[in-house]
């Protein structure tokens, strides 16, 4: 049966915009007038009045971590709760209480920002938790995903010890802060609960639902890692069987994590490659993790922090190891896409592409960068150069632009966070990097179009890099699509393309920039089935 959608104000990836289109079977069969619409109509067949709202195609999230959503959904959400150190631990204890946890149970929060406390400027450490409880194990992670601090209780059950030899790509702290950095996070993550299958399952769907209020209808995640003492097997299974279930409602490219090249080669040897699953679930790049976050000075930068000369931040992996990764994955087709805030891991990162590429030329690679934060001009030609795919997350204006000059100087600030320029030169996707951010996509549309802060407005920050609403939706559809290789396949409103869409409560192309952000999602739509439909909608 078709479904005929028309009086509506149609973005089907070029302007100007239509007024109608045609889904069957899954796929959009028309876009254009709604004469041309009512043509295709016959008996039994259904139409469906827009009333002059907005379509668009179904948003991409091109970088984010669907899994570790699912699981920050089951968290105490300290996002909320950051404006104060004081705040957060009196939140923390009446989240204990009012869920009841029994002493000795795992506690678990993620969302908190220094930079936000009112009442110092500083990491919580461990004394701070055990403010909180000395009974129950606490481990609350920073929103940004990059450091961690737990408890003394915590410490007592993992058994890390100030002999416990520091981790390779990361840092810990024992007896002074209890604060775990990057890869030593896994000291602790390893020694939480294991989840099950179903436990994964659940998180997956409770992400998806969320994502679809959204508007999010395609999801480029890293999950194969998201918790070190589950086999990446596993993850894959769960996707599987909620697949063969029905239950899918996020099409989900798969940017496949590891650390080793034993490792990659064991998976490759099982037979996954990019491209690897079906339209629901496709496996995509190797997903490889350079350096840390601007917020917690871990990201890895080519001289020291402006306001921490002491400190260069923290490279994952060294030049030699992402040549190997790199050159293994690429000589054997398998895309790569590799996490770069700091200009000096970007450097490492460079270096590694291009010798692969030299090694084994490939014209259609789509290798690329996600984040690209941090970067100099001869750095933003190389991305051409190579025809590198820039994953960015605009969003992250709504943060950076408060700290951004002061972490690493007007110089260098003066270049960074160049998304114009990248858009314009090669590939540029957009995405959350949820949970650090909320998949909010008009929100990271706002801040790609105004350079500025979402409610208060700060800045704007290099206004010449601003986005047009057009590029910006774009790079939330058909870019997100090329990074995946599917550009024809979804990503804009055309005839044989999957009828994934959102209908949105106002125009982005009438609404005033800095007004974006209030723009609400009234229904999602995935293989031309809403899966979301808010309550307002008429």
């Amino acid at each position: 049966m078709r479904i005929i959608y028309r009086n509506g104000a149609v973005y089907t990836g070029e302007l100007p915009l239509c007024e109608a289109f045609v889904t069957e079977d899954g796929r959009f069969v028309y876009a254009g007038t709604n004469e041309g619409a009512m043509a295709f109509k016959e008996e039994g067949d259904g139409i469906r009045e827009l009333k002059g709202r907005f379509v668009c195609a179904g948003f991409n999230d091109s970088h984010m971590h669907l899994l570790n959503y699912g699981n920050a959904l089951r968290m105490a959400d300290l996002s909320a709760h950051t404006t104060s150190m004081g705040g957060m631990k009196e939140y923390m204890k009446d989240f204990i209480l009012e869920h009841n946890i029994r002493p000795g149970t795992w506690v678990k929060g993620r969302g908190w920002n220094h930079d936000y406390f009112e009442d110092g400027r500083r990491f919580p450490d461990r004394h701070d938790l055990d403010g909180i409880s000395m009974e129950h194990p606490i481990c609350l992670i920073r929103t940004c995903g990059h450091a961690c601090v737990v408890n003394t209780k915590a410490l007592e059950l993992t058994g890390i010890t100030k002999d416990t030899p520091q981790v390779e790509g990361g840092r810990f702290e024992v007896e002074a802060d209890g604060i775990f950095r990057e890869n030593a996070m896994d000291l602790i993550y390893g020694r939480l609960p294991e989840p099950t299958k179903e436990d994964i399952k659940e998180m997956i769907l409770a992400a998806s639902h969320a994502l679809n209020r959204c508007g999010v209808t395609s999801s480029q995640t890293d999950d194969l890692l998201a918790f070190n003492n589950v086999p990446y097997e596993r993850v894959l299974e769960a996707y599987r069987e909620l697949e063969a279930e029905g239950r899918m409602t996020v099409r989900v490219y798969e940017q496949s994590q590891f650390t080793t090249l034993k490792d990659l080669k064991g998976f490759l040897e099982k037979g996954y490659h990019t491209g690897w699953g079906t339209p629901w679930f496709k496996i995509g790049p190797l997903k490889m993790l350079g350096d840390g976050s601007l917020g917690a000075r871990s990201a890895y930068l080519s001289r020291p922090y402006a306001d921490d000369p002491s400190t260069c931040g923290i490279p994952i992996f060294t030049r030699e190891q992402f040549e190997e990764m790199v050159g293994y994955a690429n000589s054997h087709g398998m895309q790569v896409a590799i996490h770069a805030i700091g200009d000096g891991i970007l450097d490492d990162i460079l270096a590694a592409y291009e010798k692969a590429l030299k090694e084994c030329p490939r014209p259609d690679h789509r290798h690329g960068i996600v984040h690209c934060q941090i970067t100099r001009p001869d750095q933003l030609r190389k991305f051409e150069e190579l025809s590198l795919h820039a994953y960015i997350q605009s969003i992250f204006l709504d943060y950076d632009i408060h700290i951004v000059e002061e972490r690493i100087g007007k110089e260098r600030a003066a270049s960074s966070y160049n998304f114009k320029t990248l858009y314009e030169t090669t590939h540029t996707s957009n995405g959350s990097d949820c949970p650090v951010e909320l998949p909010d996509v008009m929100k990271g549309i706002q801040c790609a179009v105004t350079r500025t802060t979402v409610k208060d407005h700060v800045g704007p920050y290099l206004m010449e890099q601003a986005m047009s609403v057009q590029q910006a939706l774009d790079s939330f559809t058909v870019e997100g699509a090329h990074a995946s290789f599917e550009e024809n396949e979804k990503g804009r409103i055309a005839p044989g393309m999957a009828a994934d869409f959102v209908v949105l409560d106002s125009n982005p192309f009438e609404v005033p920039a800095g007004e974006l952000a209030r723009i609400r999602v009234e229904a999602t739509y995935v293989n031309g089935v809403c899966c979301y439909a808010s309550q307002e909608r008429d």
